[in-house]
């Protein structure tokens, strides 16, 4: 007799994460074939040579003897201290090692910050594009996201005046992600105070993914939401995988900022839910206080001749060459987020795309609707490889994109 089959959340239906999804499966099964891929689907720095600062390993090297037992549920009181210190250096108000929470990385911090807010059909404004665990987050803590668009015409910079018009009644929060994955958009402070005074007028909490906050590019500048907040409740996301290098140990943080009172309920429902989970990885906490208050090691990589500002030249200058992409060159963050234009767009799809760049090219890129947008002509690609690999695969997508071109003059004549 055939079991039948086990049942899995309904909910699960509604959650897309390409990033790791139907293409990355297909690309391992064409390396199990022996064929080279060049992977751009992730921001892991560690599969691209990069590795986390030697005085970061140091730090937990020469703790691991202290690394066996559990710690307290909202991480080492050393580690909280390094980051509350690393806050009030910026002017976050209430910044305290009370406040501090260290997770499994940023994604579990805001998986258990979602789990602590919301009550089923409480709805979360979301960025479009935003990277999509905090759709998925919010989707799963039966929660409903709305999304406010960033625009490739803005700059993929929000409007305020739309952020303020899908406010209700169901609305608990507003989710910034500064500098933005995947489109590289860095907020400017005038455009911060217009989204803190939303939140205030209608009592919203900020939450602001903040995972990227010193890789910027050329004048590009990073403002902390925080210190703009004031009193109004705050959670601001940090972490060592992005700017240290360090994607494999898990280790993140938020901080709750703002009046101590009005975010005492959500303080303790997230000391709850830390607890249940017992506490975070230890090893990588010993690196928190070297990593915030150490050498400044991201600068150099993002400055002229640095490997990530040439990834990314090598990136803009490769769009700018092309017959049929466009880009909104990024300002901050490991990502570009190039569309496809003209005749090459015509009848586009960008899962279509990118499973044929994969089947025939051997790259592997996100399609742009995974990051939750409405159109079907951008894709995402990591700023991690060497400039030259990335050179070499903007001349395979133009080879793609050139036949996509050709197609639909093809076509075009045919009808004519």
């Amino acid at each position: 007799m055939s079991l039948p089959p086990v049942k899995t959340r309904e909910r699960l239906s509604e959650v897309r994460y390409e990033i790791r999804g139907e293409l990355a499966r297909r690309a391992r099964e064409l390396e199990a074939q022996g064929r080279r891929l060049i992977k751009l689907n992730i921001g892991n720095p560690g599969a691209f040579g990069f590795r986390a600062p030697e005085h970061l390993q140091r730090a937990i090297a020469d703790r691991i003897s202290d690394t066996d037992p559990y710690t307290h549920q909202q991480g080492l009181p050393q580690a909280r201290e390094a980051i509350a210190a690393f806050h009030k250096q910026r002017g976050t108000p209430n910044a305290s090692p009370e406040r501090v929470f260290v997770g499994n990385g940023v994604s579990e911090l805001i998986d258990l910050s979602l789990r602590a807010l919301l009550n089923p059909g409480d709805e979360v404004l979301l960025p479009s594009p935003d990277y999509p665990l905090w759709s998925a987050a919010t989707i799963l803590n039966d929660g409903r996201p709305v999304y406010y668009r960033c625009l490739p015409e803005n700059g993929f910079l929000p409007d305020p005046d739309e952020i303020a018009s899908l406010v209700s009644s169901r609305t608990r929060a507003i989710v910034l992600i500064n500098p933005n994955n995947p489109t590289g958009a860095a907020y400017p402070r005038e455009l911060l105070e217009k989204i803190v005074a939303i939140a205030q007028r209608h009592k919203l909490l900020l939450m602001c993914d903040e995972i990227y906050d010193s890789i910027l590019y050329d004048d590009a500048q990073f403002t902390p939401i925080a210190p703009i907040a004031g009193d109004l409740p705050c959670l601001s996301f940090g972490g060592l995988s992005k700017v240290h290098r360090a994607c494999g140990w898990r280790v993140g943080w938020a901080v709750l900022s703002g009046d101590p009172v009005a975010s005492g309920n959500l303080h303790h429902a997230m000391d709850l839910l830390g607890a249940l989970r017992l506490c975070a990885n230890v090893p990588g906490q010993f690196a928190i206080e070297a990593a915030l208050h150490g050498e400044d090691t991201i600068a150099p990589l993002c400055a002229p001749g640095g490997r990530l500002y040439e990834a990314r030249r090598a990136v803009t200058e490769s769009v700018a060459a092309s017959r049929h992409l466009q880009l909104v060159s990024p300002a901050g963050a490991l990502y570009a987020f190039p569309a496809v234009t003209g005749a090459a767009a015509q009848g586009f799809d960008d899962h279509r795309f990118a499973l044929e760049l994969l089947e025939t090219q051997d790259v592997l890129v996100v399609p742009g609707s995974s990051f939750n947008v409405p159109y079907r002509n951008h894709f995402r690609v990591t700023l991690l490889p060497q400039p030259d690999d990335l050179r070499e695969v903007f001349r395979r997508i133009e080879s793609l994109l050139d036949q996509y071109a050709q197609r639909e003059s093809d076509a075009q004549v045919a009808v004519a």
